[in-house]
């Protein structure tokens, strides 16, 4: 009897979860037959409009990531300016975090039943506005205002990026594209280092000339979207649901909620392992530089420069190797050589510290690299907008406290400060070593015990919006038929 037969038949939850732990090793090895495609052959798989698509998504995320991270940037800057310490204006970095699950499950409801174009427009504008707002503060209690608001801008763009550049996308390249999208984070974060260090310490307003600048490339990217039609795999979502009867798409979540719930739930705890892996290792890093290390200005931008362009080589390099090697797996190699580097990521104290903040953040980047597909593939391709970003966005509330928590722990290791420093030193890099080694560990068990669904079927079939009993049959199907052969031949 082939897989399919058995899930038909109706297995118990005990069964179905007994045969899912016994076939987490064995579901590990890649599959014979997958070739070793070229990178370069892949990309070239896509056609002009899905460029275009990946193209206006990746600018989204890379411009989210810049307004999210002028304020670890300027922390220090912020707080002389409003009268507060860093640790207070970190609570901005956690507010931004915890509103984000409000922007995602309000965006990601208007995207997938309105469409993809119009609320990525409205995320944008909102962009503008609040970037905007943040530059004209004047008190403490303001600044943590709009950035409560930015999170809920912040919120509701992951999950429309990750579906309009992914689901039209060729199934030979998701890996790589999925890569190369997500590091518009680690891009985002590039270029808000660099527009800090050009505008921040050289102009009248300081801190607040970075806010300013960052308040414009979003109307390109609106200009871009309007230019941009639905993706097609939506408009055959809508095509279907006009054939449909009344109420297809209410009847279709409500299926899709009742039939994925504990995958939901799984996303949830996964990406508040990964969130807390990625913020963990970046919000506090250039204080740690700056106020522990001393570095100066310069040198805190090339190391943070040279960190994420590790963080874009990880993310391409992993999602195309999640292709071939699987996407689990992929994301396990990377939480234990990322676990390996931590000590010379923390402690060393010559220019080799910026190798090894290269590789580590190459590890942390490149596991983040399959994300976008790996949530995508194990999501309910009707509401794929979402629950990625609600998984993702839960996943930050989860880890939203992550630099206030180092930043507090910190302050129970002081340093002593230099002759004629005022400014009081801490051992941050010792947090954040243990921290991030147990981050690592998380990640690395979470993946390994988890489902995967590689290569599935991303499209909606006309059975969901009938609100047909198949969704959970076929994820399962998916999820183990990839090493049917395999555990077959254990038993």
């Amino acid at each position: 009897m082939t897989a399919s037969n058995d899930m038909q038949a109706g297995p118990s939850w005990g069964a179905r979860l007994g045969h899912h732990l016994a076939t987490r090793f064995s579901s590990l090895k890649p599959p014979s037959n997958v070739r070793v495609e070229n990178p370069l052959h892949v990309l070239g798989l896509l056609n002009r409009k899905q460029w275009l698509f990946f193209l206006v998504a990746f600018a989204g995320w890379t411009w989210d990531a810049f307004d999210f991270f002028t304020v670890s940037l300027t922390a220090s800057a912020i707080a002389t300016d409003l009268n507060r310490t860093v640790t207070d204006i970190t609570w901005g970095i956690t507010l931004v975090l915890m509103f984000r699950s409000l922007g995602a499950v309000t965006f990601g409801i208007l995207a997938d039943k309105y469409g993809r174009k119009w609320p990525f427009i409205a995320n944008c504008l909102l962009f503008v506005v609040l970037e905007l707002g943040t530059a004209f503060v004047q008190t403490f209690p303001q600044f943590l205002a709009v950035r409560a608001l930015f999170g809920i801008a912040m919120g509701g763009i992951y999950g429309n990026c990750a579906a309009t550049a992914l689901e039209d996308c060729p199934v030979e390249a998701r890996g790589i594209i999925s890569g190369m999208l997500q590091q518009g984070y680690a891009f985002g974060y590039l270029l808000a280092v660099v527009f800090n260090r050009a505008l921040t310490p050289t102009t009248p307003h300081g801190w607040r000339s970075l806010f300013w600048f960052g308040a414009a490339p979003p109307l390109l990217i609106i200009l871009f979207r309007i230019c941009l039609p639905e993706t097609d795999a939506y408009k055959a979502q809508k095509e279907m649901e006009r054939e449909s009867p009344a109420g297809a798409f209410t009847q279709m979540a409500k299926s899709s909620f009742k039939d994925y719930w504990h995958i939901m739930l799984y996303l949830v705890v996964f990406m508040a392992g990964f969130n807390f892996m990625s913020h963990g290792s970046q919000d506090l890093y250039p204080t740690m530089l700056q106020v522990q290390l001393e570095f100066n200005a310069n040198r805190t931008t090339v190391t943070m420069c040279v960190a994420n362009l590790g963080a874009i080589a990880g993310g391409m390099v992993f999602g195309h190797m999640s292709d071939i090697v699987g996407r689990r797996l992929a994301i396990i190699i990377g939480c234990v050589f990322g676990g390996a580097l931590i000590y010379p990521w923390a402690f060393v104290r010559n220019n080799g510290i910026m190798a090894a903040a290269f590789f580590l953040q190459f590890m942390v980047q490149g596991a983040w690299g399959v994300i976008p597909i790996h949530l995508s593939e194990l999501s309910p391709p009707a509401l794929r907008a979402f629950v990625v970003g609600l998984s993702y966005q839960l996943g930050n509330l989860a880890s939203s406290a992550s630099s206030t928590i180092e930043a507090t722990i910190g302050t129970h290791f002081p340093l002593e400060s230099q002759p004629g420093v005022t400014v009081k030193r801490y051992n941050y890099a010792k947090v954040m070593a243990i921290f991030m080694g147990c981050v690592f560990g998380f990640v690395l068990i979470v993946a390994f015990l988890g489902p995967e669904n590689r290569s599935a079927d991303i499209s909606v079939e006309r059975d969901d919006l009938q609100g047909g009993e198949k969704t959970m049959i076929d994820i399962e199907k998916g999820i183990e038929s990839q090493h049917h052969e395999s555990a077959d031949k254990a038993a």
